[in-house]
């Protein structure tokens, strides 16, 4: 009998321990998934709920993606998807004005979280930073004077063609065999006021910016030949946090298929959005 009442024991104190190990292993640690604000303190995600501010980069010179408004506070479309990512996030926004050539350095520096910017995604960048999901898409054209003869790129020979830097812009010439000469300017402001000025003949870059830009001087036009294939634009993050990139992705996913981001473009483009987001092969 004594053996038994022993074993009998025993039994229970393993039945209880196998028990307690049962809803330990069902019992999720707060914090501890690699979505959670605490699940890798490395990552942006934990960094920004922790100070409780979302800074991010983006081109305040290239309206309406991001400009200033009359207040002097950054405005336009890359600011809506700020906004509605910082709401999203719980904190607040924090928006750093920067140049195409210093989208990069911004995040290697840890100076930004996110750039925005309509950041053409191509395999040199990434070996230096990663791209999120695409959030717009577009293709490359020419904003050339109303009364210009230049209509395709076959018409730039002997040409001056403005350029921001930075950007894919003077690659994307290179590629279609152009031989016209660039000149590269730190901003697109600056590029188009080349062109309105006669210091260029032509100005390259995003059809969605070009078209906007049309509209808003009827000196200028936007040539129709369409210089690339489409560009899936994207926003960049620093290289190595996939826990930040897997977050800002599943933002996207949720802002494009609730209709906010195609809401947001036709509000500051004034028309519906040129190109569908699902890529097209």
């Amino acid at each position: 009998m004594i053996v038994s009442k022993r074993f009998r024991g025993i039994t229970a104190a393993l039945t209880v321990a196998a028990a307690t190990l049962a809803v330990t292993a069902c019992t999720p640690i707060a914090g501890g998934g690699p979505g959670a604000a605490g699940g890798d303190s490395t990552s942006a995600l934990a960094q920004i709920q922790q100070r409780g501010t979302l800074k991010v980069a983006d081109c305040l010179s290239f309206a309406p993606f991001g400009f200033k408004n009359d207040q002097g506070h950054p405005d336009g479309y890359d600011i809506d998807i700020a906004n509605a990512m910082a709401k999203d996030l719980g904190v607040k926004l924090e928006v750093t004005d920067t140049t195409s050539a210093n989208r990069i350095p911004n995040l290697q520096t840890g100076k930004v979280d996110l750039v925005i910017c309509n950041f053409t995604r191509n395999g040199e960048r990434a070996k230096q930073i990663e791209f999120t999901d695409p959030y717009v898409v577009a293709s490359q054209a020419l904003l050339v004077k109303k009364d210009s003869t230049i209509n395709t790129v076959q018409d730039l020979e002997g040409k001056t063609v403005a350029a921001v830097k930075g950007s894919t812009n003077t690659d994307v010439l290179k590629k279609v065999g152009s031989s016209a000469k660039t000149q590269d300017y730190d901003s697109s402001a600056a590029a188009i006021l080349a062109v309105q000025q006669g210091q260029a003949d032509a100005f390259i870059e995003d059809t969605n910016f070009l078209a906007y830009q049309a509209k808003l001087d009827n000196t200028l036009r936007v040539t129709k030949d369409q210089l690339v294939p489409l560009e899936y634009n994207a926003m960049g993050i620093k290289q190595g946090d996939q826990v930040w990139l897997n977050w800002v992705n599943q933002f996207l996913f949720r802002y494009n298929a609730s209709g906010e981001n195609a809401k947001a473009y036709q509000e500051r483009f004034g028309v519906k959005q040129q190109y569908p987001l699902n890529p097209q092969y």
